[in-house]
């Protein structure tokens, strides 16, 4: 079972499974319901592709996916398992792991920049209307013109003030700029720096690199993200992983037909990067699905039904491993069915009825054969994972991370000049103008309201717009292909 070309997933009846190592571009999905083995699935997928020498990166949930990083133990579960899958080469064994946290608490910090995010999914995170994703839109346009790097969320806070106090001046190039809904933008950036969603934005920005290696052995290195504080913040999670999969899109080069794949990008608790999304971003999404595979990666959804995905991004997902499913209620029958209709017949074999049935690490498997059509869906044995199940200690997770091959790359924010510096310079030297001149003409601005230092920054920007127009930073795919046409990125 140590052929290169081939993952070993299980056994059934019919005899073992294998799914081609070059196909696995195709993208998967697991799913099942609660208790019924979809983690440890994810677990034994993770660690045989890691074992190919494909990287991978995936989301752990639950807090109980580190022990990837640490050699299994035998008992007789384990034993009895192998021992009706007729392994004989079960040798438990660690993965290469390095631990990420977008809180920087639980793994190394993931960091991207407002410039790079994009209006089209901060407009996602922020939750915000039609009218107010356009007032942003044009938040980006103005600060491509005005050559204004956006980092971090004071950056983005000092534009917003900006343009509300000059929106007047700048409607006859930008549209109408409600001061309403900058307002409305500045509240919901109050809520995200409420819950911490600020240490996301900043540099040094994540390397793509850094999440693709291949240690010394030939294996590929699983990037483990702790996702424990993001479930309550799905918001978060999701655009996340949007642009992630965007930024893969746009950076990775064309592979074609490639003996594995460059990387495996796990997206666990599916029904979160869905729930809400508007239209044009799934819509978007399913258009880098369908495309990305040619980049040389495989995108595998796990989920508790088929029914959390949606239908356009379902149909593109060739291997299948289907955990149980319970139908107590109208809506889990319909998702049995949907379930069942996803597979590819096999005589004789009632698929409905057997997903009600399955066991825990038991499943319904279809993957693609040679010719890159769905296998007859089978009844099988998940394999057990070499790795730990459960786990690491705090120690072990502590001491695991200070071995980290990027350790210190990324524990330290950069705040480089960019447009909260830029701004306020500007501010400065319009006051240090202003102040001799209202000196020497006390009686013009007797009974006058002095003109806010963000005013007069305001009409300087302005004033500049003439001669610095056309001055831009490629964002590129998040500016084009996720909704914009202009942005700035980080350089």
């Amino acid at each position: 079972m140590n052929d290169p070309t081939i993952l070993f997933l299980g056994a059934g009846n019919e005899g073992p499974i294998y799914q081609l190592l070059r196909l696995s571009n195709r993208h998967g999905l697991i799913a099942g319901a609660t208790g019924t083995g979809k983690t440890v699935t994810l677990q034994t997928l993770a660690e045989s592709f890691s074992h190919a020498g494909v990287p991978v990166f995936m989301a752990d949930v639950k807090g109980d996916l580190s022990g990837l990083a640490k050699a299994g133990t035998r008992n007789e579960k384990i034993d009895s398992r192998i021992k009706s899958l007729g392994i004989t080469d079960y040798s438990p064994r660690p993965c290469p792991v390095i631990f990420w946290d977008l809180y920087g608490k639980g793994g190394h910090p993931i960091r991207t920049t407002i410039s790079d995010m994009g209006p089209l999914l901060l407009s996602n995170l922020l939750q915000l209307n039609d009218t107010q994703s356009g007032v942003l839109y044009a938040c980006f346009k103005f600060a491509d013109d005005q050559g204004l790097l956006l980092l971090d969320l004071k950056d983005l806070r000092a534009l917003l003030s900006h343009i509300s106090e000059n929106s007047k001046a700048l409607q006859k190039d930008y549209g109408n700029l409600s001061t309403t809904s900058v307002a409305a933008i500045q509240r919901s950036l109050l809520v995200l720096e409420q819950q911490g969603v600020d240490h996301f934005f900043g540099e040094p920005a994540l390397k793509l690199e850094d999440l693709m290696q291949v240690d010394f052995s030939g294996n590929g290195v699983i990037s483990v993200l702790d996702a424990t504080q993001l479930l309550p913040q799905p918001q978060l999670y999701a655009t996340f992983f949007f642009f992630f999969l965007a930024e893969l899109f746009e950076q990775l080069p064309e592979v074609g037909d490639a003996d594995k794949p460059k990387l495996v990008f796990f997206f666990d608790e599916a029904h979160l990067l869905f729930d809400n999304a508007p239209k044009a971003l799934i819509d978007k999404i399913e258009q880098v699905v369908r495309l990305i595979r040619s980049k040389g990666v495989g995108i595998y959804f796990v989920s508790q039904s088929p029914l959390d995905i949606p239908e356009d991004v379902l149909g593109q997902l060739g291997h299948r491993i289907q955990h149980a499913l319970r139908a107590f209620t109208p809506k889990d029958q319909k998702a049995v069915k949907t379930a069942a209709q996803t597979f590819r017949a096999n005589k004789g074999f009632h698929v409905e009825e057997a997903i009600t049935e399955l066991g825990t690490g038991e499943a319904l498997i279809s993957v693609l054969d040679a010719k890159g059509s769905p296998t007859p869906v089978v009844r099988a044995m998940i394999r057990p994972p070499e790795s730990r199940i459960g786990p690491l200690t705090a120690d072990e997770h502590k001491e695991h991370i200070s071995r980290s091959p990027v350790k210190g790359r990324y524990d330290t924010t950069i705040d480089r000049e960019s447009a909260y510096e830029i701004l306020n310079k500007r501010t400065t030297e319009l006051l240090e103008q202003q102040e001799p001149k209202a000196a020497s003409e006390p009686a013009k601005s007797r009974g006058r309201e002095p003109e806010s230092v963000v005013g007069a920054m305001a009409k300087s920007a302005a004033r500049a717009i003439g001669s610095q127009l056309g001055r831009q930073i490629v964002r590129g795919l998040l500016g084009s292909l996720l909704g914009g046409t202009t942005g700035n990125r980080r350089r």
